[in-house]
């Protein structure tokens, strides 16, 4: 058969381009070239039998096979064409050159046609029915997992209750898709995956709103499914349920049962399953089962809370040797951080330095500050612990692992191991010890040596040693001057001096230095407090109050400096803030009951008064106010009760004893009042007061006593005259009651003092000395003799004021207390 070239002119350009193509591919023009439409003609091709395929213009799905490679052309006998070809004939690229644009599935509508590929875009592909069970299904997949994705979420926010209602709801959905994928005769398809899923994020947070139970039985319903893979994992999630509730065996179980399934390749699973199954063991009391476990992972893994955890168990068991060991072996534990010198700044290299900044403080290095803190926090936790227990005395055994520190990798942390050795002997009360391991440190490294001046400083200040306290601040200050703590014990130093303003100079640098120094910052409104700064003081204690929201002595010193402003309101507003904070401080609530009293709300004031006197019985104060309020309300019985409690609290106070024989007078209790002063005269024999109510007792009641008692107070009297004439001749005027033991003057709250006086009936006339001696007792105090007795039921109480001798008119001045 003879072979048709194209027109050779046109060979010199075919490759004339760079993105040309050979014109041989060129089928563009094919059907309008003669030559290639006869040698078309010519070929096996133009003489085969007409197909039985569709008609120009008929739809077709595939190509036919028979045509493949090849290009259907009209022939002259006008025979159908193969394929479909478009009505206005143009002609198609081959695919070889372009895509033809056509799926495996066809094209619905629109025959295939090679020699029309690139003519326009490719037909759409026909979209499912929205409607279809297969598209519902992948809806509520979809659904499901975006619930458990909300269930997570939650619970990342802390939104524990939310997070098991969107875990719950997943669930249901995941049944209802399980139940629409078996209606559907799709039960091979189901997604595990996503019932894994479902059931997992379920019993998770069945457990973070503690519902251990509900939580127990997911867990089992996923462990008890063979068709779920590494599903036994989960008894690692139960044993730390059963370890929440304490029940440790069943926890110890699940651990083991959890590390049987968990295969060798998967090192660090099993380590800390093993480290959670040792310390089950230490919760049990089981320390030898217990130091297996964290034995095999030292050697194994090692890691710092596992050794610091077989330390304890050593000294649980008391084995010294052991405890040296397993020391050795903490500080053996690799950090894997050797680079540390990445971080190191070069000042000769521009580039490094910013590299250096940029990665100083990146995730990754704060992950290495955790792990090396966490290092150090192991270390010196157990040298406080196995120190007394290794050598005979506690500093023996610190220096021991003080030198094997220093032949460690952790050499830095030698000199802190030694601050905390001066610490640990404050703790102990030896503060000799403490001195001098930290003098030692003297001529150390700077750093150190502040640090060491600091606590020596502070150390002298509580002994009250201001020269050596300022001489250690002064050396603190000159190794870092920066030093926040040295420079607030130089400013203490002042203040104890009352040198207010250089101490707030040093409080204020302190700040300067570190503006999160809460001490300069207290100290420093103490200082404005005393120089009657009052607002700036104010400001600062106001600043401490955002740090430290409920601290106590911050919110006193801010009631405090409003009471002193006289800002009653403000001031009672924060010591009912302080109260709530300290619901039992004893002198707070008295503030409060003395605030209230000077507003005159009297009900209010005893109400606090009253819950300072059950929380410190002993303040004298409160005990005088209740007294006298008892006293005004006209229940001196009651009143008793709080001067007895004076009485036992000052019992050579003569003055409370009086109060408390008042009272029964007042409350018509006289022969009580009677046996009362008689205690009086045998403790107080030379008292003058006394003398004369057993006067005019015994007169008033007819006993044969009041002439010997008249006799008594005669005495009394004269040697008080000489007293008083003693003290006129030197060169102070004094007053002989108050130096004679007589009763002085109570509290000014419900004292009354009357200048009517009824004349006596002495034997022996000496009225005027009696009456002028009586003074309306104040009976704000309380009965040491015993609980009140009952008010009696006398006529006594119904009698004329006139005449009643022992009414309030005939009490002078000089009778009430000082």
């Amino acid at each position: 058969m003879e072979h048709v070239h194209l027109a050779g002119d046109e060979e010199d350009d075919m490759y004339s381009g760079f993105n040309d193509y050979s014109a041989t591919l060129d089928t563009e023009d094919l059907m309008h070239d003669e030559s290639f439409q006869k040698a078309v003609l010519r070929t096996s091709h133009g003489r085969r039998p007409p197909p039985t395929g569709k008609f120009v213009g008929a739809q077709s799905g595939r190509m036919p096979t028979a045509a493949r490679g090849r290009v259907a052309l009209p022939s002259s006998m006008g025979r159908p064409i193969t394929g479909a070809v478009p009505a206005d004939g143009a002609a198609r690229p081959m695919t070889a050159v372009r895509a033809a644009g056509y799926t495996s599935a066809g094209n619905r509508g629109v025959g295939f046609d090679p020699m029309n590929a690139g003519k326009g875009p490719a037909p759409p592909l026909e979209p499912k029915p929205e409607d279809s069970p297969e598209e519902k299904i992948k809806q509520l997949e979809k659904s499901v997992n975006k619930l458990i994705e909300e269930s997570c979420f939650a619970n990342s926010r802390g939104e524990l209750q939310l997070a098991l209602e969107k875990g719950k709801e997943a669930g249901r959905k995941e049944r209802l898709l399980v139940r629409q994928r078996e209606q559907q005769s799709m039960g091979d398809s189901i997604n595990l995956d996503l019932t894994y899923s479902v059931l997992f994020n379920l019993a998770n947070q069945y457990a973070a709103n503690e519902m251990y139970a509900e939580a127990l039985n997911t867990y089992q319903v996923i462990v008890k499914n063979r068709m779920f893979s590494n599903a036994g994992r989960l008894k690692v999630n139960m044993g730390n349920i059963y370890f929440k509730q304490k029940n440790y065996p069943k926890a110890v179980k699940y651990y083991r049962m959890a590390l049987d399934q968990v295969p060798n390749t998967h090192k660090e699973m099993r380590t800390k399953i093993m480290q959670n199954i040792g310390i089950v063991f230490v919760k049990m009391g089981q320390y030898h089962e217990a130091i297996t476990s964290f034995e095999h992972i030292m050697s194994e893994s090692p890691n710092f809370k596992t050794g610091f955890n077989l330390i304890l168990c050593y000294f649980a068991l008391g084995d010294r040797e052991k405890m040296r060991r397993g020391f050795q072996k903490l500080l053996a534990v690799d950090l894997k951080l050797d680079d540390q010198d990445k971080y190191i700044s070069q000042n000769d290299d521009k580039q490094n330095n910013l590299v250096v900044e940029v990665i100083k403080n990146d995730a990754l290095r704060k992950i290495e500050r955790e792990k090396k803190y966490e290092a150090e926090r192991c270390l010196k936790s157990a040298v406080k612990i196995i120190s007394p227990a290794i050598e005979n005395s506690f500093s023996e055994g610190y220096d021991q692992c003080i030198e094997q520190v220093k032949n460690s990798q952790f050499v830095d942390m030698s000199h802190d191991l030694e601050i905390d050795k001066a610490i640990m002997f404050l703790k102990e009360k030896d503060f000799q010890q403490a001195i001098e391991t930290l003098k030692s440190f003297e001529k150390k490294d700077s750093k150190v040596a502040s640090t060491a001046a600091t606590n020596l400083s502070f150390l002298y200040f509580l002994e009250s040693d201001l020269q050596q306290a300022d001489k250690y601040a002064e050396l603190a200050m000159t190794a870092d001057r920066y030093n926040p703590s040295a420079l607030v014990n130089k400013g203490n130093v002042y203040y104890q001096r009352n040198d207010f303003e250089k101490a707030r100079e040093m409080f204020k640098e302190a700040i300067a230095n570190d503006s999160s120094c809460v001490e300069a910052l207290y100290n420093l409104g103490l200082s404005n407090k005393k120089l009657t700064r009052l607002e700036e003081a104010l400001d600062c204690f106001y600043k401490l109050h955002a740090i430290m929201r409920n601290s106590p002595q911050v919110l006193y010193q801010i009631a405090d400096i409003y009471d002193q402003m006289e800002d009653t309101a403000q001031a009672t507003e924060w010591f009912l803030q302080l109260i709530g904070v300290v619901p039992s401080d004893a002198s707070v609530l008295a503030r409060m009951g003395e605030l209230y009293d000077a507003e005159g709300d009297k009900s209010q004031a005893f109400q606090y008064f009253y819950d300072s006197y059950r929380y410190f019985p002993s303040n004298i104060p409160v005990i005088e106010w209740l007294g006298a309020y008892y006293i005004d309300s006209q229940f001196c019985e009651k009143a008793v009760h709080y001067f007895e409690r004076a009485a036992i609290v000052q019992p050579n106070q003569v003055k409370w004893q009086l109060m408390i024989a008042s009272c029964h007078r007042r409350s018509g209790n006289y022969q009580q009042a009677l046996e009362t002063y008689k205690q009086i005269h045998r403790r107080f024999p030379d008292n003058v007061e006394c003398l004369k109510f057993l006067v005019r007792l015994c007169t008033d009641l007819g006993l044969k006593d009041a002439q010997e008692y008249a006799t008594k107070l005669k005495k009394a009297e004269k040697a008080k005259e000489l007293k008083e004439q003693r003290a006129t001749s030197g060169t102070r005027r004094g007053s002989g009651r108050d130096r004679d033991g007589s009763a002085g003057r109570g509290s000014a709250r419900g004292q009354r003092t009357n200048s009517g006086r009824t004349r006596g009936t002495i034997p022996d006339g000496d009225d005027d000395g009696f009456g002028n001696s009586q003074r309306d007792v104040d009976a704000s105090y309380a009965d040491p003799l015993g609980p009140q007795m009952e008010r009696p039921k006398t006529a006594a109480a119904r009698r004329n004021p006139n005449d009643d001798e022992f009414g309030d008119e005939e009490l002078g001045d000089d009778l009430l207390p000082e």
